[in-house]
């Protein structure tokens, strides 16, 4: 009996032995194919982040460098809007400056009239005129006085350079004087007086200026230079 059931015993045995050999080999097999998965998948991976991180910093470049067009943009629209709002004050200021330019050159032959009237007496018949006429005069020249102050609180000023540098923006050259000893170009006698409305010529004074001097004047040892040579309009007004 015993050695007719030993063949059966060695045959389970063995087909236990088979099983957990199988089971083993299975969880080898399982084992070997996750590692041979994972080192794989690991080069994929890392390639992966890398497109990824290589697209961000595109994206960060192109974020960036349309950040500095927009900046530049605003800068420039920025200083255009500056600009603007300086000329559009200045065009203020002008047209308030110059409201009554053609008012105001209409206006000056009225003053050359005063100027004629005041001229056509002269001081000694003056003084022996009668009284009526003395009255005339003085109302006249009172007028001529009020017309100046006028234009002076509107920034209308009077052109009359003598002894002063030729001024081609505000002085018209009629004629010329030969002058050895007075510098080229200076104005030696006005014609006819101008006027200009701040640092615009409303009519340019009719000048005769020296020729034939030296070009500059000699040097002197005045600290300060001559004033009251004229009374010539301040073109920085």
């Amino acid at each position: 009996m015993t050695n007719g059931n030993t063949p059966s015993f060695d045959a389970e045995e063995n087909a236990i032995q088979a099983e957990i050999e199988a089971e083993r080999l299975a969880e080898d097999s399982e084992e070997n194919w996750d590692n041979n998965t994972d080192s794989r998948m690991a080069p994929t991976e890392a390639e992966a982040a890398a497109d990824a991180l290589q697209d961000a910093s595109a994206q960060i470049t192109a974020l960036t460098e349309e950040v500095e067009v927009l900046k530049d943009r605003l800068l420039r629209e920025m200083a255009e809007m500056e600009n603007l709002r300086r000329r559009t004050a200045k065009e203020k200021v002008d047209a308030n400056k110059y409201a009554i330019t053609s008012f105001a050159k209409d206006m000056v032959s009225v003053g050359d009239n005063l100027d004629r009237a005041l001229q056509s007496l002269p001081a000694d018949i003056r003084a022996n005129a009668a009284d009526e006429i003395k009255n005339l005069f003085d109302g006249v020249e009172l007028t001529n006085k009020d017309m100046l102050n006028i234009f002076d609180r509107h920034g209308i000023k009077q052109v009359n350079p003598v002894n002063e540098k030729f001024d081609p923006n505000f002085h018209q050259a009629m004629f010329e004087v030969p002058n050895p000893e007075v510098v080229a170009g200076t104005v030696l006698e006005v014609v006819q007086i101008g006027y200009a409305i701040g640092d615009r010529v409303l009519r340019p004074a009719l000048v005769g200026i020296a020729k034939g001097g030296p070009k500059t004047a000699a040097p002197t040892h005045a600290t300060a230079p001559e004033a009251g040579l004229g009374n010539s309009v301040d073109t920085n007004a």
